[in-house]
């Protein structure tokens, strides 16, 4: 069972799509806290309801972005997660907090990666005219959405699309994605070369050098 430590930022609609998939016995991890940056996003009321171990840390009420870190870094430290999931956490983190969990945390994009990163991504694939898009699950490096790419679905673009309609239907991808993803890092038969991540691979027998212990 993997330890999973949940960081949103509004409706937490990828954490609601893990916890539901724990509970129907799906993903073998538990949620061992969340935390917010927004005291009243909705999916940290969510995760109240649901009895979970839940942290409103405004960044408001810090004021410098390492400071508010070392707050969420101290909540992390107690819980002590296998693994950090993005999940909508609308806050750049800095290379300290990315080092303090190398290789473990998780980011979910909407767009296909390398392709329209950053904000307002289904926007910019309509713009571009792209024919196909989606999302990605990636492994949060120090640089914007450009970690290793652990998994990606693929979305039809339709020609009557909207920014609206196209994330939409991306979002019912991310759902699957974030715990398909989870659900192979949870079996520790994993190792990262370079920027590829290879699963399912063991060394003489053992799991590769990057899974879970």
């Amino acid at each position: 069972m993997i330890r999973l430590a949940i960081l949103l930022s509004g409706r937490g609609s990828n954490f609601q799509a893990i916890h539901d998939a724990i509970a129907a016995g799906r993903l073998d991890a538990t949620i061992v806290c969340v935390i917010s940056n927004v005291p009243e996003a909705p999916g940290l009321a969510r995760a109240r309801e649901l009895g979970l171990s839940s942290h409103s840390i405004d960044q408001r009420a810090y004021s410098t972005r390492p400071a508010h870190e070392e707050e969420v870094l101290r909540v992390l430290a107690e819980a002590q997660p296998d693994f950090i999931c993005l999940a909508g956490y609308m806050r750049l983190l800095t290379p300290a907090f990315v080092a303090a969990y190398p290789s473990r945390i998780l980011n979910i994009h909407p767009s296909l990666l390398p392709a329209f990163p950053g904000v307002n991504a289904q926007a910019q694939a309509v713009e571009y005219g792209a024919k196909v898009s989606g999302c990605t699950v990636h492994f949060v490096d120090q640089n914007l959405d450009a970690g290793p790419i652990l998994v990606q679905r693929t979305v039809e673009v339709r020609d009557d699309d909207t920014a609206e309609s196209l994330a939409a239907r991306i979002l019912e991808q991310e759902h699957i994605a974030y715990v398909d993803v989870l659900r192979k890092l949870s079996r520790g038969d994993y190792r990262i070369e370079g920027r590829r991540v290879l699963f399912g691979l063991t060394v003489n027998g053992a799991r590769g050098e990057n899974g879970l212990p």
